[in-house]
């Protein structure tokens, strides 16, 4: 059933890597919590003990906000084909965003793109793994290809009027920093 291990293994860096969802929940000492789903090429393990997680433009930035007030984050992958599995990695993250030093050289894990919001690097103290019987069998169809061709066709300005729109705050009233 259920283990807690300290780093990834070779084998569940392999389950990640064939993950098409997998989703990111953070929370403050207070308000709301936030889980989203997120799928595209936005994920890469750098190592045992380290991922990177490219956060693109959406409709909210509340993974930012509560990044800057609590540093906690947890990542969930589910097995929706194959052996049942539901994986847990739990640990600090920072954000980055393109004024950061950093962020060339942590881009440079993921095609460049008008619409790439944030970078953010969590370091793993904890991994979990749970048996996941009661999750159902789905089929993977393939990615919507939406978010690309709509952030391409705002631009930056366009995309940055739209963050101005609705990145500067959380649904708290917190600021996420997209702008400093």
């Amino acid at each position: 059933m259920g283990k807690r291990i300290k780093k990834l293994s070779p084998r569940l860096i392999s389950f990640i890597e064939k993950q098409p969802i997998f989703f990111v929940a953070t929370a403050m000492k207070e308000g709301r919590i936030n889980l989203s789903p997120k799928g595209l090429d936005s994920l890469k393990v750098l190592s045992e003990k380290q991922v990177l997680w490219l956060n693109l433009t959406g409709s909210g930035n509340e993974t930012a906000t509560h990044l800057r007030f609590q540093n906690r984050m947890t990542l969930m992958f589910c097995a929706f084909e194959g052996k049942p599995m539901i994986l847990r990695l739990y640990g600090t993250a920072k954000t980055y965003h393109e004024r950061d030093a950093d962020w060339k050289v942590l881009q440079t894990h993921f095609p460049k793109s008008v619409g790439n919001r944030q970078l953010i690097v969590m370091d793993i103290d904890l991994v979990q793994t749970s048996c996941g019987f009661g999750i159902p069998f789905m089929e993977y169809k393939g990615e919507r290809d939406l978010l690309g061709p709509w952030a391409a066709e705002k631009g930056k300005e366009g995309l940055e009027k739209y963050w101005e729109e609705k990145n500067v705050t959380s649904l708290d009233g917190h600021p996420t920093g997209i702008f400093k």
